[in-house]
């Protein structure tokens, strides 16, 4: 069949006053061939009209296409128990030339940014081999959408901290920040709304103002917004995780930083050179990052337990034994765990991942051994003995105070401040431990102060023995 250049050709030559015979010769073509487009005087390839053998089974093929489920297989089956005669490949052809079945292919379009605009975020399962046992682990991965860096690392499970985390250390290892960074709908950044409505986890969008960048996530069943990132998943997978091992998930994320550099350095047809050097130019285009930034911590509270260890993730970190029972702050790293006592620092330790029940102790947490700690008084005892030091120092000499301390606190509650410390000074003086005499003695100091001339003035007698 002739195609439309050469049918555009005879018409001109005609109209050109030239016979059958020279354009046959000419466009070397049959003379019947020339005579057939001059007498439809038209340049349009005409189309074929072809029998189709499904056509006179047309209403049929819909129906069971919608009774089985759109399985053209069973659909086939059924024309056949029917008496139809046609084949598999004529049926499907069939459907497909009729939109039975088959939507349009859309076309892939094309996304373009200027250097430093965009980088793209997200997250795959994988599974790795960490000290010969194949474990579950998230990847997370950044690429900068111009010059195709990357940045990817593992986590036992990605959360809202570890996404800072991750984010912390990627734009550390790239020195800089896209103005936007794109990232699917997931919950971990996202308080509600998707695509164009999404907003953010408030601490999340500080997070990411402090670096300089904003989320943006792509519409709903959109992946290919973020194709970059998406396909260095694959790469990972069937490069860097296949035939390799690790003894621990920090040394899998160090070997992962060196295989980025080593990627990054490699030259790529596609971009006619290497992500390294197009990434000279881009981040001359990219944020800075600021001066100082402070590393992201979760923030923790816990209280020290009996044997002077906090928990976190179920594993348990030593404390001074002089905090026993306080309320201590915790903050989780990247790497450590960092005790707090209101605003100072008492202890820092490496942070222990996957053994629930594991104990990180430091020697200079407990009290020497052989020795007896020494007990700081509480606070009913200190305000005992800015009243009457000499008096609670005698009596600690008698033995076991707990109950007589425990009752001086009562009277020291019950009764006025000053006619309790004159009569504890008065058995300080007389040597008097009986606390129901004391009590007394109490007693008889506030008569006096609120019953003046009703009691006799026995400040000058001895305390009676009634």
């Amino acid at each position: 069949m002739l195609d439309q250049v050469t049918r555009s050709a005879i018409l001109r030559l005609r109209e050109e006053g030239h016979g059958t015979r020279r354009i046959a010769a000419t466009l070397g073509i049959s003379r019947s061939a020339v005579r057939g487009v001059v007498e439809r005087d038209s340049a349009d390839v005409p189309r074929l009209a072809r029998k189709e053998l499904a056509e006179p089974h047309r209403a049929e093929i819909l129906e069971l296409f919608t009774s089985c489920k759109g399985n053209l297989v069973r659909v086939h089956e059924e024309l056949l128990v029917t008496g139809a005669t046609l084949s598999y490949q004529a049926l499907t052809s069939f459907c497909r030339r009729h939109g039975i079945g088959h939507e349009p292919t859309k076309p892939a379009g094309s996304y373009h940014f200027e250097p430093g605009e965009e980088m793209q975020h997200d997250t795959s399962p994988h599974k790795v081999t960490i000290g010969k046992k194949l474990v579950h682990v998230e990847t997370a991965s950044l690429v900068l959408w111009h010059s195709r860096m990357l940045f990817f690392q593992h986590y036992p499970r990605f959360q809202r901290f570890t996404c800072k985390v991750f984010m912390h250390d990627a734009l550390k290892y790239f020195a800089a920040s896209c103005r936007r960074c794109v990232i699917d709908n997931t919950h971990v950044v996202v308080l509600r709304g998707t695509g164009k409505e999404m907003v953010p986890v408030p601490e999340m969008e500080a997070f990411g103002e402090r670096y300089g960048f904003e989320w943006v996530a792509h519409e709903r069943g959109d992946p290919d917004r973020k194709a970059k990132v998406e396909k260095s998943f694959l790469y990972i997978e069937t490069n860097f995780h296949a035939g390799r091992q690790w003894n621990s998930i920090e040394e899998l994320n160090v070997d992962a930083v060196a295989w980025c550099d080593k990627v990054n350095a490699k030259f790529r047809e596609k971009l006619h050179a290497s992500p390294r050097e197009l990434f000279a130019l881009e981040r001359t285009k990219m944020e800075p990052l600021s001066d100082w930034l402070p590393e992201p911590y979760q923030l923790h509270h816990r209280i020290v337990d009996v044997d002077g260890y906090v928990s976190v993730h179920a594993v348990r970190y030593s404390a001074p034994y002089k905090l026993i029972g306080r309320r201590l702050e915790i903050r989780e790293t990247r790497d450590k765990i960092e005790l707090f006592e209101g605003p100072r620092s008492i202890a820092v330790h490496a942070k222990v991942s996957g053994k629930d029940g594991a104990r990180v102790f430091v020697p200079e947490h407990r009290y020497p051994r052989g020795q007896t700690p020494p007990q700081e008084p509480s606070l009913d005892e200190r305000a005992l003995n800015e009243v009457a030091p000499d008096y609670i120092t005698a009596l600690k000499k008698r033995g076991n105070i707990t109950l007589a301390l425990r009752r001086l606190v009562h009277m020291m509650r019950d009764y006025p401040r000053p006619a309790f410390a004159a009569a504890l000074q008065s058995a300080a003086h007389y040597g008097l431990y009986d606390l129901e005499r004391v009590e007394r003695m109490v007693l008889k100091n506030v008569g006096k102060d609120f019953f003046p001339g009703v009691l006799k003035n026995d400040d000058d007698k001895e305390p009676d023995d009634d």
